[in-house]
């Protein structure tokens, strides 16, 4: 038996109809390794004049991790970071003591129609990193180290596998494979970490003795091979696990609940910082239970 768990996730609106499929959080499982957040938007085609413009919002206590498979996005945050996030690129940004970003159609896709795929992760931040200072860093498609492994073609996004390690720094072990397997094509795939689960991007597999549909986040029971009868696109996730339950609210993450109260309290009253030139700002949502 190679598959512990399947999760399918659910549809979610960022406003605006940009639909997003979140697999994390989920009610069976909060996270995998360090992750407990995934949201996979698109394949989509973005009209003219309908591109996505998230407006300025806060985190705290983890670290955002952006890859696109197609399009582009403009970061910018209260650091004065402006970045381009491009396809195969790795975005990472820490938030910990607290951030305010923007993630907006650039201006050279303004008025243009344009397609949009891609994947963010939340990494939860160690408890002694929780209250670091924010940053961001972003390292590009040609820093990303790939290889074959059987049919596969595998990029190494974060972590270490096949003999590769990732340039992209983390605060624990974290693992992000970007993985193409031919038709009929078999990738023999090692226990790379404590905590592992393979997503489905565009096509279903067959990971040992189980399957895994299109959209849906197996989890891994170690070691396992994985079959593909069409072409199919997958990403490969994990690390070690948490080393205590973290509690989520909007876009907070805490081992602490008072933590999130207050970086609520914070962002209502505006003090978690600007983005320069965008007056802009996500309202504090409704106060609800904290997880």
């Amino acid at each position: 038996m190679s598959l512990k768990l399947n999760l399918t996730g659910h549809d979610h609106d960022l406003g605006g109809g940009f639909i997003v499929r979140r697999l994390l959080p989920s009610a069976a499982k909060q996270g995998v390794g360090p992750f407990l957040f995934f949201d996979h938007f698109g394949p989509t085609r973005i009209a003219a004049g309908h591109g996505n413009n998230v407006r300025p919002h806060p985190h705290i206590g983890l670290a955002t991790v952006t890859y696109l498979f197609d399009g582009s996005i403009m970061h910018r945050d209260s650091l004065g970071n402006a970045q381009a996030i491009e396809p195969g690129a790795i975005n990472w940004m820490t938030a910990g003591r607290g951030i305010v970003h923007s993630e907006r159609e650039p201006d050279a896709l303004r008025g243009t129609s344009y397609g949009l795929h891609g994947i963010q992760l939340w990494a939860a931040l160690p408890i002694t990193r929780e209250e670091i200072e924010p940053s961001f860093v972003h390292t590009p498609a040609d820093a990303i180290p790939a290889t074959q492994v059987d049919d596969a073609q595998v990029r190494v996004l974060i972590g270490s596998a096949f003999g590769l390690t990732s340039p992209v720094a983390t605060f624990a072990q974290t693992l992000y494979l970007d993985i193409q397997l031919p038709a009929n094509g078999v990738l023999n795939l090692p226990a790379l970490a404590p905590e592992m689960a393979v997503y489905a991007i565009d096509a279903p597999l067959q990971v040992g003795d189980g399957n895994v549909a299109v959209h849906a986040l197996g989890l891994l029971d170690g070691a396992t091979h994985i079959r593909a009868s069409d072409a199919a696109r997958f990403v490969v996730i994990g690390g070690e696990p948490l080393e205590s339950h973290r509690f989520m609210w909007w876009n907070f993450v805490s081992s602490r609940k008072e933590r999130i109260e207050q970086a609520a309290a914070d962002w209502e009253a505006q003090k978690m910082g600007k983005i320069e030139g965008d007056s802009e700002f996500i309202p504090l949502p409704p106060f609800k239970k904290i997880n």
